[in-house]
């Protein structure tokens, strides 16, 4: 085991005062996901910076209609809190799907932001993988990829990003703020995971030394017609073989707005942006849904053992949309 300093911050500067003196540091919120990696030996920070106490753990509304949630609130917190499960339910109820309760009261939002894949060839430090080491190699290629991407994936890497939470946070187009030693920025979630391309060790835009401290949601007043749905290989707590984040307005029969976001298909939750472009002013009905589907799984590219999930995602599409759009016309 290698030997690691461990310091607790107390406040958001001084956190990222010691993240910019350290390059090897590691923020650590509840640990869900780093703890484990560094068991593995994948992650070997000789730093852990613990964020925990921050002062970054509330969830309230905005001015606007909005929800800003701090970097530090445990997933627990989050599924509970009223205003989430009033206004964006499908936030809720991906957030429940994730994990079991013991995980999500340790669990932090900036950490399920940054959580990193699952694929087995990148937490066996005895095969070759491209995030991990690039330049290596992708086995998953080749080998064991049956709940590999379909969508933006390359030559290069074909992991997905397991995050139920963020596949929500994507349809509903939240943004992620952040501080660095420079002050603070923001990032749209459709910009902060960076596109798999022939980097896929570079999974996120967010700058060096930077600290997540919350996550906005805009005002969306289709988002509380919403629905998380997920598949998984088991009854119990796993990681998605496919999800589905969707809201959807509808009057007279007519589709108004939807917002459509796909897990476990992509390295980065995948918004659907070709299939609601397809919905916007047609009729609500199963016909349609498909029609949008496919439309969005046309650029899928499909590995020999993960076929499968073109189809179970546009099954996804057309039963929760069906759902959500007889809840709309009652």
């Amino acid at each position: 085991m290698r030997e690691f300093g461990y310091e607790r911050a107390v406040d958001v500067s001084g956190a990222v005062a010691l993240l910019g003196a350290a390059p090897e540091a590691r923020l650590l919120g509840g640990g869900t996901n780093l703890i484990d990696l560094m068991k593995s030996g994948v992650e070997r920070p000789a730093l852990l910076i613990d964020v925990r106490e921050l002062p970054l753990d509330g969830i309230e509304s905005t001015q606007d209609g909005g929800v800003r949630i701090g970097a530090t609130a445990t997933n627990s917190d989050l599924a509970a809190h009223p205003d989430i499960r009033r206004h964006y339910p499908a936030l809720a109820q991906a957030v429940l799907a994730g994990a079991s309760g013991q995980l999500r009261n340790m669990a932090t939002v900036g950490g399920n932001l940054l959580q990193r894949t699952r694929c087995g060839y990148f937490t066996d430090l005895g095969k070759p993988c491209n995030k991990r080491a690039p330049g290596s190699g992708c086995p998953a290629l080749a080998g064991e990829h049956h709940n590999h991407a379909i969508l933006g994936a390359s030559e290069h890497c074909v992991a997905t990003h397991p995050s139920d939470m963020a596949v929500a946070l994507a349809a509903f187009d939240a943004v992620i703020s952040y501080e660095t030693a420079d002050g603070p920025g923001e990032l749209p979630i459709a910009e902060f995971y960076s596109p798999v391309g022939d980097t896929p060790h570079i999974e996120t835009a967010l700058p060096a030394g930077a600290l997540i401290t919350g996550v906005t949601l805009p005002a969306a007043p289709v988002a509380a017609n919403s629905r998380y749905r997920k598949v998984r290989e088991r009854a119990s707590y796993a990681f998605a073989i496919g999800s589905i984040a969707a809201a959807l307005d509808v009057q007279d029969g007519v589709v108004r707005e939807v917002r459509l976001a796909f897990g476990a298909v992509a390295s980065r939750p995948w918004r659907a942006r070709t299939a609601e472009r397809a919905l916007i002013g047609g009729p609500a009905n199963a016909e349609a849904f498909a029609a949008a589907a496919d439309a969005e799984l046309e650029a899928a590219e499909a590995l020999p053992e993960n076929g499968y999930k073109v189809t179970l995602t546009r099954n996804l599409v057309v039963a929760v949309l069906t759902e959500l759009s007889a809840e709309a016309t009652r």
